[in-house]
């Protein structure tokens, strides 16, 4: 047993995805929340870019003590996994690609897989390696999407939004072209829209979370190494932002359902 926190960073307000799946399915653990907003996003940023704000974050979690982290930002899973494991081999470490993968592989039945997600993840072509390494014959059709982080970071989040969107069903658009039946929203912000992303691809295609399909892969791998919290008690939350509180505690607390603004600190990274 453990009842250290586990850390979770993203670029921002994305990763809350996880955290929802995180205390869905493990009310017991404690979380430390880390959202670089002041550097967000991070999908137009180069690979060396990335693993400066990768180390950052890491840093940042470790000096509070974290038994585990769930790396909850695709870009940064798909560019920086190897710097992190590298530089920490004593910490169990989990990214977002290859459990939302698994689970985009386990639910296709056409073999037809679509992929939203910023352009420094598809450029990294992580998912396309992940994919075909569990089924060399699924077909990936990957969709840049440069719009959506910086609409959810702003609120922009109803998918009654003309903004949003417009910017979703251009996106959508050769997804559908190619016939997918499943999408994985391959940045944890896109849960967050999930509701737009669903009147653009309509309701017969199925929908990944990136960040709750790597929550149970991270718990799996706690279990393994005995590393659970106590089932008995009630795990803390803390958050911390690096750059616009009030918004990331305003559309964090409509997402998650509670308010945070009593959990949430602002931060110097």
């Amino acid at each position: 047993m453990d009842d250290r926190p586990i850390g979770i960073f993203d670029s921002g307000l994305g990763g809350l995805t996880a955290v929802r799946a995180l205390v869905a399915a493990a009310p017991w653990e404690s979380f430390i929340y880390l959202g670089d907003t002041a550097h967000a996003p991070y999908g137009d940023r180069t690979p060396p870019e990335l693993a400066v704000l990768a180390r950052q974050n890491v840093r940042f979690l470790r000096e509070r003590g974290v038994k585990a982290l769930l790396v909850a930002c695709n870009t940064s899973t798909a560019n920086s996994m190897q710097v992190m494991l590298a530089d920490n081999p004593d910490l169990p470490i989990t990214g977002v690609i290859e459990p939302a993968a698994g689970a985009a592989v386990s639910a296709t039945e056409s073999g037809r897989i679509g992929l939203m997600a910023t352009a420094a993840t598809v450029a990294s072509g992580a998912y396309e390696r992940a994919i075909r390494r569990l089924d060399p014959r699924a077909a990936v059709t990957a969709a840049a999407c440069p719009k959506l982080v910086p609409l959810v970071e702003a609120g922009r989040v109803s998918p009654e939004d003309p903004e949003l969107a417009a910017a979703v069903e251009e996106y959508a658009a050769p997804l559908l072209a190619a016939a997918v039946d499943t999408v994985i929203l391959g940045c944890t912000h896109y849960p967050i829209i999930r509701a737009a992303v669903r009147r653009a691809v309509g309701p017969d295609v199925t929908l990944i979370d990136s960040g709750a399909a790597s929550v149970g892969a991270l718990l799996r791998l706690l279990e393994r190494r005995g590393a659970l919290g106590d089932t008995a008690k009630t795990g803390g939350r803390r958050f911390y932002c690096s750059a616009g509180r009030d918004t990331f505690v305003d559309v964090g607390s409509a997402f998650l359902g509670w308010d945070m603004s009593a959990q949430t600190e602002l931060t110097t990274l």
